[in-house]
């Protein structure tokens, strides 16, 4: 068996976890094991209901009072007691923040080796032996692995994988598990939340249009907020706008601001760093506007418009208003 743990929030399925279900079914084929998830903290049909879409052939659920929110050290905890019981030939889960510091607790509590971010896993289960491919320093680097071990705890490089759905959904098996809990594991938990934004985020934005120095002031990032209006999406930055105090670091992208998804990035006068590129590099498509056709944006981009964005984002605008018209 391969099981995954599924990273939710109050009933809400994470991109991460459906990442990390997509992924599971290819693993979960080559070790000619079910592919199987757990829920902690949560036993609710339609998380029951979206695992089977993506393929888990059987679903645990784990709810207990010390899991009444995310907490890292609780969710170890409940997560290492289902291994124990269950011992599966893998365990997989999202490569998200939380994914990562979860499969580090179980990891620990174990004492298991832990792989995080893998693009690409080959299982030979039988001898005990996976190789993988792993991104390292944001992306900028892929290593080669070899592990031994008869039970690896394996994270997937996030945005690395699509989270489509299988296509034939199951219904799965589901069977409530009993935990026994330490109540003081509660002390590191989700207490409270402040919405600091409210609406499309830049994570979830399906167009970002971006700015860096090449937009040459904080001012003169009003037509990008306008296009990204007129769009439904959100503007985003560079680190030497923020570096210039341009714009906020929440509108950063990039390996140390937000990492972005959208179907279009539309990159204005940026250059493209690699720090940068390892924030923007999982948007569907990528439009570059820049004066340098060298600029490592525009190399990369699928479409690029070599000239002023001071010109090119207001025309777009423009062409926008006369269509829609």
């Amino acid at each position: 068996m391969l099981l995954v743990v599924l990273e939710h929030d109050r009933g809400a399925m994470d991109e991460a976890a459906r990442e990390a279900l997509n992924f599971g079914r290819g693993l979960a084929a080559q070790m000619g094991a079910p592919l199987h998830a757990a829920l902690i903290g949560a036993d609710d049909a339609d998380l029951v209901a979206e695992a089977g879409a993506f393929g888990a052939q059987a679903v645990y659920t784990v709810v207990s009072d010390v899991l009444a929110d995310f907490g890292p050290e609780a969710w170890g905890e409940a997560a290492a007691q289902l291994i124990r019981r269950l011992e599966p030939g893998a365990v997989l889960a999202g490569g998200s923040e939380r994914g990562n510091e979860i499969m580090a607790q179980i990891a620990a509590r174990l004492d298991l080796p832990m792989v995080a971010n893998c693009i690409d896993v080959q299982a030979d289960s039988g001898a005990g032996e996976w190789t993988m491919t792993r991104q390292q320093w944001g992306g900028s680097l892929l290593e080669d692995a070899l592990l031994n071990s008869e039970r690896p705890l394996l994270t997937t490089g996030l945005h690395t994988v699509a989270a489509e759905r299988a296509e034939e959904a199951v219904e799965p098996a589901t069977e409530s598990v009993e935990v026994d809990l330490d109540p003081s594991l509660a002390r590191t938990m989700v207490k409270d939340r402040v919405v600091l934004e409210a609406g499309v985020t830049l994570s979830t934005a399906p167009v970002v249009i971006g700015g860096g120095r090449g937009v040459g002031s904080a001012e003169a990032f009003a037509p990008l907020e306008d296009l990204a209006a007129m769009l439904g999406g959100r503007v985003g930055c560079s680190r030497a706008v923020t570096n210039n105090g341009w714009r906020p670091h929440s509108d950063q992208v990039g390996q140390t601001g937000t990492r972005i998804t959208p179907e279009i990035y539309i990159a204005s006068g940026i250059s493209g760093a690699i720090q940068h590129w390892v924030g923007a590099k999982a948007s569907k498509h990528i439009l570059a506007i820049n004066i340098d056709p060298e600029a490592n944006m525009v190399v990369k981009a699928d479409w690029a418009v070599i000239a002023d964005l001071h010109e090119v984002i207001p025309a777009i605008a423009e062409e926008i208003k006369r269509r829609r018209a």
